[in-house]
């Protein structure tokens, strides 16, 4: 039995960009970038997409210093650049080209993140994705953690006649799986495909789904054009997804199940009432969250 196309409902160009700290470059596709609110990529909350800017040579690295984060998961993937990542639940790591860094906040956790010192003197071509993945209310309070994923580590869906690969970061693609552990159902993956390579797939029908070409262009179910740095948000119908790649092209694919909850966001805290962002805020100035020097 043929599954109906999950048909494209708009593709968007990158919005204005803007500076988060003085090391990343981003292009905030939602939930501001566009009229999505909170809900409609749920459980993505946010995606800062920094495109490819070339950084000049810095002694001190570039970057974000310390802050606070509680209720939902942040998480960078590396397409150019080096990262460096500190927290205060004792966590570290450096990703680079391909890597992800996976940080569940949970509940309350400060971090740092920079351009890696090497890279920073050197300097150089730069680009990443960050994402806020939201929790459900009863995982809002976890215990934090960071998951930092090479690409070696990830699940490798390989095309016939070296026509490309696809890495799995979470959830799975065509029964392999990727290594990252998620609160809910999450599939997540970079698809990293030749020139006239075409690809067919399938998403659950009721998740949300987009994708964002980080590299090339390509063509969606036979007539939607899309080119470097645009996103393409799918309709809640249908599940089978074509790409046609017109030049080598990188993909990003993200697609999970809506959590269907009340949110509450301020500032660095994605909560579900304002009670509790009022205790977050409480809690940070009582040091629960730890201690990071900047």
């Amino acid at each position: 039995m043929t599954q109906a196309n999950k048909s494209v409902e708009i593709i968007l160009a990158p919005p204005a960009p803007h500076m988060v700290g003085d090391g990343f470059r981003v292009h905030n596709f939602f939930p501001s970038g566009y009229t999505f609110g909170y809900y409609r990529m749920s459980p993505f909350f946010l995606m800062d997409y920094n495109s490819k800017v070339e950084f000049p040579p810095k002694d001190t690295p570039r970057g974000v210093g310390v802050h606070p984060h509680r209720g939902f998961e942040t998480v960078t993937i590396a397409y150019q650049g080096k990262v460096a990542h500190h927290d205060s639940a004792g966590n570290s790591g450096v990703i680079g080209s391909g890597d992800v860094q996976w940080m569940t906040a949970g509940s309350g956790v400060l971090h740092k993140e920079y351009h890696e010192e090497k890279y920073s003197q050197q300097g150089g071509p730069f680009q990443m994705v960050q994402l806020w993945v939201n929790l459900p209310a009863k995982d809002k309070m976890t215990t934090p953690k960071y998951q930092g994923i090479e690409r070696s580590q990830m699940g490798l869906y390989q095309l016939p006649n070296e026509g490309g690969t696809v890495e799995v970061i979470a959830g799975e693609y065509k029964n392999t799986k990727g290594p990252a552990t998620t609160f809910t159902p999450i599939n997540m993956y970079n698809m990293r495909m030749k020139k006239g390579v075409t690809e067919t797939f399938n998403l659950p029908e009721t998740y949300n789904t987009g994708l964002l070409v980080i590299e090339g262009s390509i063509k969606v179910n036979g007539s939607d054009l899309v080119n470097t740095d645009h996103f393409v948000l799918f309709k809640n119908e249908g599940e089978t997804i074509t790409i046609e790649f017109e030049e080598d092209a990188v993909v990003l694919v993200l697609n999970g199940e809506p959590i269907r909850e009340n949110l509450f966001p301020h500032g660095p805290f994605l909560m579900n009432t304002r009670e509790e962002i009022l205790q977050a805020f409480d809690d940070l100035a009582k040091g629960k969250f730890g201690q990071l020097e900047d």
